[in-house]
């Protein structure tokens, strides 16, 4: 009984998986038009907080200058919120492998390494889509940012497993 159900277990998070996967794919086939949020937070955040601390913070990210001067103050929250979305999804597509892959891999190590390799390569073919995509940015940045998200869910399986 317990083996059908840890059988379960893992077939659960391969679903999940894919699941995360198929709203990555769907995602990365729209246009930044058809998903921007910027109406929204023009809407919502119309009276800009904290608009004079933001105004301070300037980076570069995938060659591109980064600042409410550059971009707005609205395409500059916009950007965080992106690139949050992207760290979180992928932490949890890494801890997804991990938890239906940690018992058939031999080792911490190789879990780690394995279900790294599996995050870090769909994330490099989701920028490939977009690349395909229309109106998108494909970005080497973004596939670092999705690898350390991914690694990110990985290690958390990997130590609260051992405890």
């Amino acid at each position: 009984m317990i083996k059908v159900l840890k059988k379960n277990t893992t077939k659960f998070y391969i679903l999940l998986a894919l699941g995360i996967m198929a709203i990555l794919f769907v995602s990365s086939s729209m246009t930044y038009h058809q998903q921007t949020t910027v109406p929204l937070l023009e809407r919502y955040l119309a009276a800009k907080p904290f608009e004079n601390q933001l105004s301070h913070i300037s980076f570069t990210y995938g060659g591109q200058v980064v600042s409410v001067q550059v971009a707005g103050y609205f395409k500059f929250i916009e950007f965080f919120m992106r690139k949050a979305a992207h760290y979180f999804i992928y932490l949890g597509l890494g801890t997804c492998f991990a938890l239906a892959l940690r018992k058939r891999l031999d080792g911490k190590i190789l879990t780690i390494f394995v279900c790294t390799l599996m995050s870090l390569g769909y994330a490099a073919l989701d920028e490939f889509h977009e690349l395909l995509t229309g109106g998108r940015t494909p970005l080497f940045q973004d596939v670092i940012l999705d690898g350390i998200g991914a690694l990110t869910g990985i290690l958390l399986v990997v130590w609260f497993k051992r405890k």
